[in-house]
């Protein structure tokens, strides 16, 4: 199991990036518009600059939703390898079976 506190600073960021989207997206797209003065667009982006960092989607880490595990994480699953493996055994992931040659 992964600490509880970096699965909950994880879940935090992931309520950031979703209250910030759309005002991040409107920055961003003021900062590509080649139409507007490049006085405008500096100020966008000083503007994003001043955003909290953990609004930004890129900081948001996968992890495994039974242990919280970071890594070998299959995003189709939701879930690690290990994870994966262990409720697969028991039988219930539908569509894994043990196999054995």
């Amino acid at each position: 199991m992964a600490k509880v506190s970096a699965v909950e600073k994880n879940e935090r960021r992931r309520r950031m990036v979703k209250q910030a989207a759309k005002k991040r997206a409107a920055l961003k797209a003021v900062i590509m518009s080649r139409d507007l003065p490049i006085e405008e667009r500096f100020r966008a982006t000083l503007r994003l600059a001043q955003m909290p960092r953990n609004s930004a989607k890129v900081r948001i880490r996968n992890r495994c939703e039974v242990t919280g595990r970071p890594r070998a994480y299959y995003r189709k699953l939701k879930m690690s390898r290990i994870a994966l493996r262990e409720l697969g055994n028991f039988g219930r992931v539908p569509g894994v079976v043990k196999s054995s040659w």
